[in-house]
């Protein structure tokens, strides 16, 4: 099978964790003792997210005296580098020498109209308490927003329009390649009145363009892993329950955060209702498992009847 694996950028660092690179290098081995058997035995595609490992690097360039500014677009090529390198190095140190690997800088393009601009709402960077994120958006001239108990930066995350480097991914699985692209939503650009291609100041969700890179390569399964084992309908209420499996059509009842896990479910909706293939949402350790449809939450136009898993008290319990 030809499975695309979209890896959360809080799966890879995980929340309130230090930004170091050693803590980034212990949870992408981590992804790689998942990844290994599905490479092992299927052509595989890894995208990633970068926006915890984004936000650090545009802090860090804010943090030295008379430091240039790089825009997002040229950060974000920058995490695809840096995270492309890991994955290769560490799932490569599981699997034979001769399996070939390529990590690819993917610009995508975006709509300069999209109205993402106007309402920034992708969480990038640490993580704040409520008085310190207001007080550097206010010095930095940034949007904040509440991000579970915490608080973070947000930015534009306008729709995927066109991944430009598509062509290149089906040539290198063609040769058995594992391929690491779309990074982190890919490298966001739009063309400008003089039709020259260029970078611009957001990030695009990465699961919509996992969904997107899916589609055009006509894989036969999409996986999202993230740090939570399920998609759970009614979180944080009393009512809260895990969602086993689903149609497309029946998730159109719930509601779910536009920062956090609405991007998942219509990214998966999106792939299972245009492909008929399933598509999967779930914890990183779970990979294999949800390959198999024995884990996470499954979305498929083969379920008839929406399942329901553990409750809210089950879900939390060691």
């Amino acid at each position: 099978m030809r499975v695309v694996v979209a890896l959360g950028g809080n799966a890879l660092l995980r929340r309130g964790e230090p930004m170091t690179a050693e803590h980034q290098r212990a949870n992408v081995r981590r992804a790689a003792v998942a990844l290994a058997p599905v490479a092992s035995g299927h052509e595989l595609v890894i995208s990633h997210g970068n926006g915890p490992q984004v936000g650090l690097l545009a802090l860090q360039a804010e943090s030295g005296l008379d430091a240039a500014h790089f825009p997002l677009d040229v950060l974000g090529a920058q995490t695809e580098g840096m995270i492309g390198y890991l994955i290769e190095q560490e799932l490569g140190n599981l699997l034979p020498f001769e399996v070939p690997f390529a990590t690819l800088l993917t610009m995508v393009e975006v709509d300069p109209a999209d109205p993402a601009f106007s309402k920034p709402d992708k969480p990038i960077g640490p993580v704040y308490g409520e008085e310190e994120a207001h007080r550097l958006a206010k010095e930095r001239g940034w949007t904040v927003a509440r991000d579970g108990p915490a608080w973070r930066r947000v930015v534009a995350s306008p729709l995927p329009k066109r991944i430009f480097e598509i062509r290149p991914v089906r040539w290198l699985l063609e040769k058995g390649t594992i391929v690491i692209c779309g990074g982190g939503g890919g490298i966001p650009t739009v063309y400008g009145d003089d039709g020259k291609l260029r970078g611009v100041e957001a990030v695009i969700d990465k699961d919509r363009v996992a969904s997107l890179l899916a589609q055009q390569i006509e894989a036969d399964t999409f996986i999202m892993a993230t740090d939570v084992s399920a998609v759970v309908a009614g979180w944080g209420t009393k009512d809260a329950r895990a969602i086993r499996r689903a149609s497309p059509a029946s998730l159109s009842r719930f509601e779910f955060t536009a920062g956090s896990m609405g991007p998942k479910v219509g990214a998966a909706r999106d792939f299972a209702e245009r492909t008929g293939k399933p598509a999967a949402i779930g914890a990183l350790e779970d990979i294999p498992d949800m390959l198999r449809g024995e884990a996470g939450t499954l979305i498929s136009n083969d379920v008839a009847t929406l399942e329901w898993g553990p409750s809210q008290e089950a879900l939390f319990q060691d």
